[in-house]
Formats: structure tokens, C-alpha cells, sequence
């Protein structure tokens, strides 16, 4: 593929150059238009209209390899004499015709170095078509590999944003499990690993992908919530508030479960008797908006000092930022009695269902 991608890059470096010079050939026509009545002028000129083109070809092959062996002066060089002696072989050409219709007694030699600069400054403005053209591929072509290591750069980022949750979770529902373990829970010990099997069986039949549906991502909080539910019972209460018209939207894979997770864990699962975990998600005009509130307790508050941000509030604050840049907002809220409150705001964009 890099293979065909360069000859067709090479090929393109011959024929743009050769099409934009193609307009000085109407250029050098124009201005013979005062010879036309001359006898035999259209054949004249129509001789020097074919060198230029036939000469323009190895040209080219011999500018881009002279760019790529030696400093500019020297090419510059270079050029210059190669194109005035193509000037002085056309000139050639031109007066064997020339003597053959019989509109020169006799091949005179001097008459080679006439007139060179009508073919000799269309091959130089070629040439540095040419360069400018060359130039000019070579930015877009650096312009590509930039863009394509920055995007493969972002991707390795997200990548570990979203291995870095895993670890993380696993930590925090195996340490519930054992804790059911030790308070002789076996049954929703039981429970709560199959319903892990299932949470880990989705994630990984994500793949790599950085956005998926929303309906996808609430299905997949769905096994975490259930995996909470039998740890806290009635103690956790869900208010899941989302419109049917926004299940194809598109989020970022793994974005809910970690919000949702540092919501129970640290805000809920703490208070005596429990609380309530409300999500909702709407659209307004181009916007996707998520909003996330759960109670807290009022004690964890220290006012003195900004609470540090949990690792899944900081790994989907990342991850937006690679995603959205500019386009997203996150905000993040925590009040006097603990109560706490996540609102993030990104662009809408339907995702498309395979066919």
C-alpha cells in the first residue's frame, strides 16, 4: 500500500508540473500570432510546442532527482544549463526544417544560439513549477504524517485512560465480594460474580473503539448498578431519566460506569441509610447533555481545601478532553451536605447502525 501510495505521489509530482506549465505553451502561441501569415510559421511554432512537452518530461525525472542529491545552487545550476541545451537542440531541429523548405539558403550554425528565449524561459518557469509544486507535496505529505502520529498518539492515550478503569474497578467489586464472603453471604457473593462475568464479557466485546451508542453504555452501567444493587439492596435507589430519541448518540466507551461508580462509592454506599443515584441525559439544540447527582455525607466535606478528584472522575475528564477538545464541558460539583453532582455537556452526534 506505502508502495503505491509513493508511485502515485511520484507520478503526480511529473503531471502537476507539466499541466500547470501546459499554459505557458498557450502563452509562447499568443505571442506568435503577429508571425501567422509568415509561410510555414504554424509548423514552426507547432515543432517548439512539441519539444517543450517531450523535453518537460525527463526534465522533471532529472529536477527531482538532482533535489534530492545536491544542494539548491548546484541544481539551480544544473537546470539552467540542461534546459538552455534542450533550447539549443530545438533550435537545431528548427533549422534542419528550415532548410529542408527552403527558408534558409543553408545550415548556418551561428543561428543555433538565436533566439533561445522563448523555449529556454518556458523550461526554466517549469522548472520552478516544478519546484513549487514538489514543495508543495512535501508539506501536505509531512502535514499527513504529523496528523496521522498525533491521532495515533491520542488513540494510545485513550487507550490507557481506558485500561487504567479496569484495575480500578476490579479492585473496588472483588473487595465487595470478599467482604460478602466474610459476612457469610455466599448466595450474593455468587451473584454479584456472575453479574461481574457479564460486565467484563461486554467490555470486552467493545474492542478499541473510543465511542459507542449511548444505549450501549447504559447497558453496560446496568450490570454495574446490578452488582451494586446486591452489595447495598435497598439502600441504592436509580432515577434513570433518558429519552428513547437518544440511545443511538454517541459517548465515549466507559463513561458512565466510572461516574456512576465514584457516585456509589463514595457518596452513597457511606450514609447510614442509604440514598438516591439520579442519571439523565437530554439534548439541547446540538448538545448532548449528561447529568449525574447522588446524595453524600456531610463529614467527607472539608471546606478548607478542594477535594481531590477520584481516578474515574479524572480518567473521563481526560478522555473528553481528547475526544472533544474545546467542545465539551465538565463540571463537577460537590455541596456543604455532600450531595454531589457531575454535568457533562458534548456535541450530539448520532451514531450509524451497521448494516
Amino acid at each position: 500500500m506505502m508502495r503505491v501510495a509513493a508511485a502515485r505521489d511520484g507520478a503526480a509530482s511529473i503531471w502537476l508540473p507539466w499541466l500547470a506549465g501546459a499554459p505557458l505553451v498557450l502563452c509562447m502561441t499568443v505571442m506568435a500570432l503577429p508571425e501567422i501569415g509568415h509561410e510555414h510559421a504554424l509548423a514552426f511554432r507547432g515543432v517548439y510546442t512539441i519539444a517543450y512537452l517531450l523535453w518537460t518530461l525527463p526534465l522533471a525525472v532529472v529536477q527531482r532527482s538532482l533535489q534530492r542529491r545536491v544542494s539548491w545552487p548546484l541544481t539551480v545550476f544544473a537546470l539552467l544549463a540542461l534546459t538552455y541545451l534542450m533550447s539549443i537542440a530545438n533550435n537545431a531541429i528548427a533549422l534542419l526544417l528550415a532548410v529542408h523548405w527552403k527558408a534558409v539558403p543553408a545550415y548556418d550554425w551561428h543561428r543555433l544560439f538565436g533566439g533561445l528565449d522563448g523555449c529556454w524561459l518556458a523550461l526554466i518557469a517549469f522548472c520552478a513549477i516544478h519546484a513549487v509544486v514538489d514543495r508543495y507535496q512535501a508539506l501536505q505529505a509531512e502535514r499527513s504524517r504529523v496528523s496521522e502520529a498525533l491521532a495515533l498518539a491520542r488513540d494510545a492515550e485513550l487507550r490507557a485512560l481506558r485500561y487504567q478503569l479496569h484495575p480500578h474497578f476490579l479492585f473496588n467489586t472483588l473487595n465487595a465480594i470478599s467482604t460478602l464472603v466474610a459476612e457469610q453471604r455466599g448466595a450474593d457473593a455468587n451473584r454479584m460474580l456472575a453479574r461481574l462475568a457479564d460486565l467484563l464479557r461486554a467490555t470486552l466485546e467493545r474492542g478499541e473503539v473510543n465511542e459507542i451508542p449511548l444505549a450501549e453504555e447504559l447497558a453496560l452501567t446496568g450490570h454495574y448498578l446490578d452488582i451494586e444493587k446486591i452489595r447495598l439492596g435497598s439502600r441504592l435507589t436509580v432515577d434513570l431519566r433518558v429519552g428513547a430519541d437518544l440511545l443511538q448518540a454517541a459517548v465515549p466507551a466507559l463513561l458512565l460506569q466510572p461516574l456512576v461508580e465514584n457516585a456509589i462509592r463514595h457518596g452513597i454506599a457511606p450514609r447510614s441509610h442509604g440514598g438516591r443515584l439520579k442519571l439523565q441525559v437530554e439534548r439541547v439544540g446540538g448538545q448532548l447533555q449528561l447529568r449525574i447527582d447522588n446524595n453524600g455525607v456531610a463529614s467527607a466535606v472539608d471546606a478548607r481545601a478542594t477535594p481531590r478528584p477520584a481516578i474515574g472522575l479524572h480518567n473521563v475528564r481526560e478522555r473528553l478532553a481528547h475526544l472533544y477538545g474545546s467542545a465539551h464541558e465538565f463540571d463537577f460539583a460537590l455541596a456543604a451536605d455532600g450531595d454531589c453532582s457531575v454535568r457533562i455537556t458534548m456535541p450530539f452526534r448520532p451514531m450509524t447502525v451497521a448494516a
